[in-house]
């Protein structure tokens, strides 16, 4: 995707280029000091992410928005702002910002704001044909609360978790998770066991030659 970065400050829209490049697929087309410099460089580049400042020094950002609709009427805006008004926060949601970051922002946070960007606009320029499921998905996703997970379950490595138990067809034992995560079997058990609480894993014994039974993890639905 191609990135315009919106942001005054040279040494934050450094640290949002280093964000960037940390991401697959994503390249900084370019970056803008002030309103105008945005407004002049959207009508020269196709952009498919603006990471849109509110105060930039000679107009606020979030004022911006209608303007940039005219110019590029499909393009995916993220604020990211130092603000916390909520007036601000709701013009953005009006004119259809995905997202909004207030600083300082980590790289996770930053990463999952793009990705969202990714998975919205791949999801607009699918099939013409939309279920109502695909609907209903769609409208919940940017709006959905946060989910609140349980101590001691981090969400960034319980997805992790979720990724490599797709990989194993042939089960896996917590002691085996661990290691490919860097944790304990502890920590490793802790979160197979809350994706089968959530039912998004299973477990079965297998049984060895010696020893006690070990406990296998899949994911739900997955077929041996």
């Amino acid at each position: 995707m191609k990135i315009l970065i919106a942001e005054d400050d040279f040494r934050v829209a450094e640290i949002h280029q280093e964000f960037v490049n940390k991401l697959k697929g994503m390249d900084v087309v370019a970056k803008a000091k002030t309103a105008s410099e945005t407004i002049t460089l959207l009508k020269k580049h196709t952009i498919d992410v603006l990471l849109l400042d509110v105060y930039l020094p000679d107009q606020k950002g979030s004022d911006l928005l209608p303007i940039i609709r005219k110019i590029q009427p499909n393009l995916t805006v993220i604020v990211i702002t130092a603000s916390t008004e909520r007036t601000i926060f709701r013009t953005s949601t009006h004119f259809g910002v995905v997202d909004f970051l207030i600083k300082p922002i980590t790289f996770e946070r930053f990463k999952l704001a793009v990705k969202k960007a990714e998975s919205r606009r791949g999801f607009l320029e699918g099939s013409n044909q939309l279920t109502q499921k695909e609907a209903d998905q769609f409208f919940q996703y940017p709006y959905k609360l946060e989910q609140v997970f349980p101590k001691g379950i981090d969400p960034i490595t319980l997805e992790k978790v979720k990724d490599l138990l797709k990989t194993t067809i042939q089960g896996i034992t917590a002691d085996e998770m661990g290691e490919l995560l860097g944790a304990s079997r502890t920590t490793s058990r802790r979160y197979l066991e809350y994706l089968i609480t959530i039912e998004e894993a299973r477990a079965e014994l297998e049984y060895g030659v010696v020893g006690r039974p070990e406990r296998l993890y899949y994911k739900k639905n997955q077929e041996k």
